[in-house]
């Protein structure tokens, strides 16, 4: 990348920085004409879900279908 296509970059951050704390100025002026709380830096994050759990009894259902649909598989792959 040549010195002018980097100076231009460097210029435009620059412009698009202070076009952003401007938008963020406005922004936080509206909030508190609307009687709402300045957000917080960081949006907080979503409890993580609690993952299901599976019964010894499904896990053999499911590991026996799926040894199944394989032996049916090798089955005809080897008739044709």
């Amino acid at each position: 990348m040549s010195t002018h296509d980097h100076a231009l970059l460097e210029a435009a951050l620059i412009g698009y920085r202070h076009q952003a704390a401007q938008l963020a100025e406005k922004i936080a002026d509206i909030r508190r004409q609307l009687g709402g709380k300045a957000p917080s830096a960081e949006p907080k994050a979503a409890a993580p879900t609690k993952r299901r759990s599976m019964s010894a009894a499904a896990r053999k259902r499911i590991a026996a279908a799926q040894k199944k649909r394989w032996a049916e598989y090798h089955r005809k792959k080897e008739g044709t």
